[in-house]
């Protein structure tokens, strides 16, 4: 008789399959609770049951979702799942041939005496030999130094306690060994870094209003705000005016800050009780171009920031928009162009960029008097400015130019017949109306005559034939 049986009753019920591979493969390698959570993501899956949520999934199974999402993380790595997304949650169960998931044999002996010297360390709870594979495949696979761990997991309980979770330590390793920092002396050094920074962290923490101790994500995060450029005193003065009640936030504060070039502790405060008003700015400008937007944040940072940098004040900017709407540059990016143009040449007191915005205005309407000379309906376009801007460079005024434009209206394309008509005029030195040679009339007079003495040269020929019929 078999040692184990299926009773009738349980052949007749509902059931899912799992492969046998995965019993005789991976069962007796996995954590216990890892096994746990394949087994019911296999049968959520095989059941489909489509409105299972990942809260759902958690309380059945009694953990957070931090901590099943912990377990999916391991469970990817023996290739039992894919994570395919992480917000939402999305798992892929994958069949378990595959060649990298098979269970890796660990030279334990190697090892000798390191289990009872991390038990030692972790004192206050058991270390499982799963975990205890982890972390020797930290050591096998990614070449840490047996001393360098030691000193990373000593490192973690100071800060965590004795009863520190293994997946806290697995996390704090892993981002040694992905640094490169795999001996002991790179650990020591990068550890001496932390313990340095410690008492800045404590003041940050302070004015973050947290109350633990500094973490080695901390650490990261301080470093990385260091780069940037920001000082202790600037990192601190943001935390407690921005009132950010986690090193996250403060993260994503002194992120803005950096993007729109704010690193002095008098800059941030300047920034902190402006943001409001700038943000109305931002939008005030896009409604003078024309056109919404939803989000100032981006407008702010990319563009707004930069011209107020440039010394543009809030009315200058104001201006600038309203100019660009009438001229059709409405949009922000059209609007930076002539921005940049306008600091190029040094337009950026008011009373300077007001004085060039009216003689543009007065441009403009010198354009549209040229239009509807040559019978044009349509608005003043960037290329008309500058063939004015040409004509003028060769000299001529405006009278000149409307007689131009008189004298080319009615041609097939009046702009190409007013650029030749000054063209000649230039290279005649002819800038004045007296100057105008009357061409046009002495050339139709001529060829009247010409016309009339042919005629009648042709009509004494028929004459002198006696062909007068």
């Amino acid at each position: 008789m078999a040692f184990i049986s299926v009773a009738d009753e349980l052949k007749r019920k509902a059931i899912i399959s799992v492969e046998n591979k995965f019993i005789t493969k991976y069962l007796p390698e996995l954590e216990p609770f890892a096994v746990k959570v394949y087994l019911f993501a296999v049968y959520v899956a095989q059941t489909e049951q489509g409105n299972f949520s990942t809260d759902d999934f958690a309380k059945k199974l009694n953990v957070t979702e931090e901590q099943l999402l912990e377990y999916f993380e391991y469970l990817s790595e023996w290739e039992l799942v894919t994570i395919t997304s992480r917000s939402p949650l999305q798992i892929t169960v994958l069949d378990c041939e595959n060649v990298y998931g098979t269970p890796k044999r660990l030279n334990t002996e190697k090892y000798s005496g390191l289990y009872e010297e991390i038990q030692e360390i972790i004192s206050e709870r058991m270390v499982s030999q799963n975990e205890f594979r982890d972390y020797l495949l930290f050591l096998q696979e990614d070449g840490l130094e047996r001393n360098a761990l030691v000193m990373i997991i000593n490192y973690c309980v100071n800060l965590k306690g004795k009863d520190i979770r293994s997946q806290y330590i697995k996390k704090v390793v892993k981002s040694f060994c992905t640094d490169g920092d795999l001996t002991v002396a790179k650990v020591e050094e990068r550890l001496s870094s932390y313990s340095l920074s410690t008492p800045i962290l404590l003041k940050i923490l302070s004015a973050c209003s947290i109350k633990r101790a500094p973490e080695v994500e901390d650490g990261e995060l301080l470093k990385k705000w260091l780069s940037i450029g920001f000082s202790d005193e600037a990192i601190c003065f943001t935390a407690k005016n921005f009132k950010t009640k986690s090193l996250e936030r403060l993260d994503t504060v002194l992120n803005e800050l950096s993007k729109n070039r704010r690193f002095d502790v008098k800059e941030i405060d300047d920034y902190k009780k402006n943001k409001d008003n700038l943000y109305k700015s931002v939008i005030e400008v896009a409604k003078t171009l024309g056109i919404y937007i939803s989000d100032p944040t981006n407008y702010l940072e990319t563009y707004y920031s930069v011209w107020i940098d440039y010394g543009f004040s809030n009315e200058a900017i104001r201006a600038i928009a309203s100019y660009c709407f009438l001229c059709g540059r409405n949009s922000f990016d059209l609007m930076n162009d002539f921005v940049e143009e306008l600091y190029k040449n040094a337009y950026v007191d008011d009373e300077t960029l007001i004085k060039h915005l009216d003689e543009l205005n007065e441009d403009n309407r010198f354009i549209k008097r040229l239009h509807n000379i040559c019978g044009f309906t349509r608005e003043v376009k960037l290329h008309d400015r500058q063939s004015l801007a040409r004509w003028r460079d060769w000299g001529f005024n405006n009278e000149m130019i409307l007689k131009a434009a008189e004298l080319s209206a009615g041609k097939n394309n009046a702009i190409a017949a007013m650029n030749y008509l000054l063209a000649q005029w230039k290279n005649s030195s002819i800038y004045t109306i007296e100057q105008i040679p009357a061409k046009k009339a002495v050339q139709k007079k001529v060829m009247q005559k010409n016309i009339a003495e042919d005629w009648l040269e042709a009509l004494n020929e028929l004459k002198a034939n006696g062909k007068t019929d």
